[in-house]
């Protein structure tokens, strides 16, 4: 391993936003260390000595355990986190069950614990300060009528908070902890009418890109003067009424 090249462990990167930013990281030199349920066999990445694959459930801490070894073990260090493993629950409030609290706050909360707090672990004695991205929700700070998430916004909302958080507890160790704020990310599999509802949910009346989240990502894990920011990458929404 050079010098300049990092090591970043990306969780939920199977797919989506995640799977996009292993790519990019991994075309901007870093080494990466890449987490999902079924990561092992649905394996969307070319072979690299750059990359590493591990299989298990965010939530579970054995899983946390195993990433962070292999981070360690295989490429030597971590620099980087980025939580983005994450489920969200759309319903009415009343209709929401034990069972879809348990599954929220094991996923969002437990999950986002148990790796962060190992990562930080390791950054600390490293000595060499790193930098966490979390993946929140824009409607953590903007809800939208009739777009019923609230149990999935609590878990949002506490991550945003500890965002905020641990940026101050780890800013004099040079560790900074950031998220990032997604509306509606586009996909495949969104049918027509589905797609210009969502284009609804904000001002600009574009739904974004995995590619926006990514460069906002990106942004964030290289800004050397940002640490406890929460970026909206929602098209305006979470200004205001339009």
């Amino acid at each position: 391993m050079t010098e300049s090249q990092k090591i970043a462990i990306v969780t939920g990167a199977s797919r989506g936003i995640d799977a996009g930013l292993v790519s990019t990281l991994s075309q901007r030199g870093y080494r990466v260390v890449a987490n999902s349920r079924n990561i092992t066999t649905v394996n969307p990445f070319p072979a690299s000595a750059n990359l590493a694959l591990v299989a298990g459930d965010i939530a579970d801490p054995s899983t946390a355990a195993k990433i962070t070894e292999t981070a360690v073990s295989r490429f030597g260090r971590i620099d980087v986190l980025i939580n983005n493993a994450g489920i969200n629950v759309r319903k009415d409030f009343t209709d929401y069950t034990a069972e879809d609290l348990q599954s929220l706050v094991s996923v969002n909360i437990e999950g986002f614990f148990f790796i962060t707090q190992l990562a930080v672990k390791q950054m600390l004695a490293q000595g060499t300060g790193g930098s966490i991205v979390v993946i929140t929700a824009s409607t953590a700070s903007h809800p939208i009528a009739g777009v019923n998430l609230a149990l999935s916004t609590l878990t949002k909302g506490g991550l945003e908070a500890v965002t905020r958080s641990l940026a101050m507890e780890y800013v004099q160790q040079g560790i900074r902890v950031n998220a990032v704020a997604p509306s509606v990310v586009n996909r495949p599999s969104y049918k027509d009418d589905w797609e210009e509802f969502a284009k609804t949910f904000q001002p600009t009346a574009r739904i974004p890109e995995v590619k926006d989240i990514v460069d906002a990502v990106v942004y964030l894990i290289e800004a050397s003067q940002v640490t406890g920011e929460v970026l909206h990458v929602d098209g305006g929404a979470h200004v205001g009424k339009w």
